[in-house]
Formats: C-alpha cells, sequence, structure tokens
C-alpha cells in the first residue's frame, strides 16, 4: 500500500481512537504554564459540566497555552470517565481556542497533541475557517495548509491540517453535508479532495455520537449517506460508516456485517475493512475476540478485509507491528501469510 493510500485510511482510525502524528519541530514553552495549578474541583459543582469545561477550556488555552489545557484534560478525564467520554469535544474547543491565540496553523499544531482522535487538530481548523467566512473561503481554500511541511509526501501533518479543512468546512456550512463536499471540490488534487472529503464524512457522524443530531445519518438506513452520495465520495464514507451502523444497531456486529453484504462492488471491500477496525477497537484491541467479531462474515474474502482493517488498527493503536502480527499468528494458516503482509506493508508508513 503507498504512503498515499495508508493516509487516506487513517480517517477510519481516526473515528474511533488511533492516530498518528508526526510533530513539525518542538514549540517553545509558554512561560506562563508554569504558574498554572491543576485543580480537580473544577466545573465539578456546575449543572451543566459540559458548558462549564469548555468555557474553561478557552480561557485556558488564552491564559496558559494549549498544552497545558490539552494536559489538563488527559488528567481530568483520567480522573472522570464523563469527561473522558467528551474528550474529542472538547479537543476541538481547545483547538479552536488556539487558532485565535497563534498565527498561523503551523504555529498552532506545533502546541496540539492527537489525543482523542486528534480532535485539536479539526478544532484549529474549525476557528481558521469560521475567522474566514463562508464569503471568503473558496478563495483561500488551497492556501489555508500552505504553511504545513509535507504536501510532497503526504506528511500525516499535512493530512491532518487538509482532513481538518473538512471539519471546519462543514461547521461553516451548518453541517450540510453535501454542500461541503462540493466545497472539498475546489481543492486542487484528488487527495487533498479525499483528505477533505473524510473531515465531512467525520464531522457528520461526530454530530451524531457527540450530539445525537445530524440531517445526514438515518438509525433506519445504518448505510446512509453513503447511499446517496456521488461514487468519488463513496470511498470515505464507507471507510468510517460502520461506526454509526453500530451505534444505530446497537452493537450487533452481526447485523452490521450482513448489512456491508448489501453494498456493490469494491466499497463492499472497505465495508468491511470498516468493521474490522471498529472490531478491534471494541474488543479492547484483544486478538482473539476481534477474530471472533469478523468471523461472523460468512464469506471468506469478507472475513479477510475484516483481518484487514482489524490488524491495521492493531498497528495504529500500538504504533507497532508486534501486536498485529501476533492477531495474525492465531488465524487459519491459508490466511497467516496474507495477513501478515498486510501488516508489513502498513507499518511501512510509519
Amino acid at each position: 500500500m503507498s504512503v498515499r493510500s495508508t493516509v487516506l485510511f487513517l480517517v477510519g482510525i481516526l473515528l474511533i481512537g488511533g492516530s498518528i502524528f508526526y510533530f513539525l519541530k518542538q514549540p517553545a514553552p509558554d512561560r506562563r504554564a508554569s504558574a498554572y495549578a491543576y485543580d480537580s474541583s473544577v466545573c465539578n459543582t456546575d449543572s451543566d459540566k459540559s458548558a462549564c469545561l469548555s468555557t474553561f477550556y478557552a480561557h485556558l488555552v488564552d491564559a496558559y497555552g494549549a498544552k497545558t489545557a490539552i494536559e489538563d484534560l488527559k488528567t481530568r478525564g483520567g480522573e472522570d470517565q464523563s469527561v473522558m467520554g467528551r474528550c474529542h469535544p472538547y479537543m476541538h474547543t481547545i483547538g479552536e481556542s488556539a487558532s485565535e491565540k497563534y498565527k498561523t496553523v503551523s504555529e498552532a499544531y506545533l502546541y496540539g497533541d492527537p489525543f482523542c482522535w486528534s480532535g485539536y487538530y479539526h478544532g484549529v481548523l474549525e476557528g481558521v475557517t469560521a475567522k474566514i467566512g463562508e464569503e471568503k473561503l473558496l478563495a483561500s481554500l488551497n492556501s489555508i495548509c500552505a504553511d504545513i511541511p509535507g504536501k510532497g509526501t503526504y506528511s500525516f501533518n499535512y493530512y491532518n491540517c487538509v482532513h481538518g479543512l473538512g471539519h471546519g468546512i462543514m461547521e461553516l456550512k451548518g453541517d450540510e453535508l453535501f454542500d461541503s463536499l462540493k466545497t472539498c471540490d475546489s481543492l486542487i488534487g484528488d487527495w487533498e479532495q479525499q483528505s477533505c472529503q473524510s473531515g465531512v464524512f467525520m464531522e457528520n457522524v461526530i454530530l451524531y455520537t457527540n450530539y445525537g443530531k445530524s440531517a445526514y445519518l438515518k438509525p433506519e438506513e445504518p448505510l446512509y449517506p453513503c447511499t446517496a452520495v456521488e461514487d468519488k465520495y463513496k470511498y470515505q464514507c464507507y471507510l468510517g460508516q460502520t461506526s454509526f451502523a453500530l451505534e444505530a444497531s446497537q452493537y450487533d456486529f452481526k447485523k452490521v456485517a450482513d448489512l456491508c453484504t448489501t453494498v456493490k462492488g469494491q466499497y463492499r471491500d472497505i465495508c468491511f475493512q470498516s468493521l474490522g477496525r471498529d472490531a478491534a477497537n471494541q474488543a479492547g484491541h484483544g486478538s482473539p475476540k476481534t477474530r471472533t467479531t469478523c468471523d461472523l462474515a460468512s464469506i471468506h474474502t469478507d472475513r479477510m478485509n475484516c483481518y484487514v482493517g482489524a490488524v491495521k488498527e492493531f498497528i495504529s493503536y500500538y504504533h507497532s507491528i508486534t501486536e498485529a502480527n501476533g492477531f495474525c499468528g492465531a488465524l487459519d494458516e491459508a490466511d497467516k501469510t496474507s495477513c501478515v503482509q498486510t501488516g508489513e506493508e502498513y507499518y511501512k508508513a510509519f
């Protein structure tokens, strides 16, 4: 698998909780950060803890910098599962606040962290696009990520920026998915357009999972909007759609596996790879349970695609090939070689 294809696959991983980010350089420390003292009681008595913490983190970024806010969230999330359950939107808030504090996208990225599905980077771009405004967005679209190194090599830095544009565009477009996808089409380069699409589809799922709303997700039609978008958008849509389908079915993996069999052509393979990623994540990255879930697929090709998605999730989660090889080693003899080769090719990109 090429680096280009590997990076585009990562949006599926981001939806669940494994991401890679190579930092540009070490940022200069914020001298005020040393004056910050962690207080576990913050917002604990507020009737709306979510709103309270969102305001708190916005102020924390302004006063002490993004790194301090992120470290506070990590600590607070470790103490309170309700905070951890909403850590992605909190990271969005921190990122949006960072877009105000730092002068450029690349400077804001220096203070970032992939914690909680790269929400910080998405938030930075949401803040940047909001400042630009819808009227000027198209004229600025191809310059927003220009100061992020790695365009020629499809770096994860650059991917996170262009992917983040998709999140920002969705917010600017009032969560109108089809309009947002059309805006992504204005980016120069097929890779850039697909990376932007991935952000749009991810934001659509987040709207439902975190806020219980999206005009473009239907529990009664778990594969929508993938069934309705143009063919050029389907790859990125199906790569993350099982995350929503599982939630809509109360995590009935057999039911979602059966749904994937209704998907036509190459997108059936992508649907099962997406399911493999979800299987590994929901199994807590345990090999036996992951395999048991993938084996719910009745056809060998579908099972193999599920294994592919699981292997990539193992590698992305652990940043290591060891656990992936352990997973492959427990498969039937005929499947081991293909599984190991998939892992080796994927791991080369790291």
